[in-house]
């Protein structure tokens, strides 16, 4: 029998909670760990739309990326995400900087899906750096990066040299973009502002907002086979979404 605890426990060792950063609230959020798993859901956020798929699906646990509890709350409604867990008897463990961190966890993930070679993490422990198979003009490397990861409103800045090194971090790491430029020839994130975006241009290094959750879910998801090896008496699923937010 595999309890939320069992869960719990496979992921801290793979991505130890006590790595998480201050203001992070990752870990067990929701529900007893004594309770057995026969069913979980995967997503990488903690929306209403997951929580009303793990109901459909007779959910026991819900694991997400980003903590569906982040700020303390003053009052619980209904119809929320926490409300709704609360009301079936769905657990939830979030892991959220641990997992951006964790070998194999969202950053080196984000560098096999780009298929980048000798890859190493950098000393800030999240940006990940590694070669492209073959040096390519930034036009079409983005046009890579969006076909990869299914991005959608994807921005870039322009140069004329070729790119071979890359640095990628997914979700929001713009205070790690001076760490890129020491390292790389071109930097992917998932959101940059435009007057960041600005000063690596203007310093000559070229990078690519690829969107928080085209940078993320993915690699999030790739979880579900690692757990699947661990636990075969339950079963995962991962719920559908899109990003949330549109483009014309």
């Amino acid at each position: 029998m595999t309890t939320v605890k069992n869960i719990y426990d496979y992921i801290n060792t793979i991505a130890p909670f006590d790595t998480q950063e201050l203001w992070d609230n990752s870990g067990f959020l929701l529900g007893e760990l004594c309770k057995e798993v026969k069913c979980a859901v995967i997503s990488l956020d903690g929306t209403k739309e997951a929580v009303s798929f793990a109901k459909s699906m007779n959910a026991d646990l819900l694991i997400t990326h980003h903590p569906v509890i982040f700020n303390a709350l003053k009052r619980i409604e209904k119809g929320s995400a926490v409300y709704e867990l609360i009301g079936s008897d769905i657990a939830l463990i979030s892991s959220h900087t641990p997992y951006d961190k964790a070998p194999q966890g969202i950053n080196d993930t984000l560098a096999e899906l780009l298929e980048l070679e000798n890859t190493a993490r950098l000393e800030n422990g999240y940006l990940v750096v590694g070669d492209l198979k073959h040096e390519m003009s930034i036009d079409d490397f983005a046009e890579l990066v969006g076909e990869r990861l299914d991005s959608r409103g994807l921005r870039y800045t322009d140069t004329d040299k070729l790119i071979k090194r890359v640095c990628v971090g997914g979700g929001a790491c713009s205070e790690y973009m001076w760490d890129a430029y020491n390292y790389a020839d071109c930097f992917v994130t998932g959101d940059l502002k435009y007057h960041d975006m600005l000063d690596l241009s203007q310093a000559g290094f070229p990078c690519i907002s690829a969107g928080h959750f085209e940078t993320e879910n993915l690699p999030f998801l790739k979880i579900k086979n690692r757990l699947e090896k661990v636990f075969a008496d339950v079963e995962f699923f991962i719920a559908p979404a899109e990003n949330p937010i549109m483009d014309i």
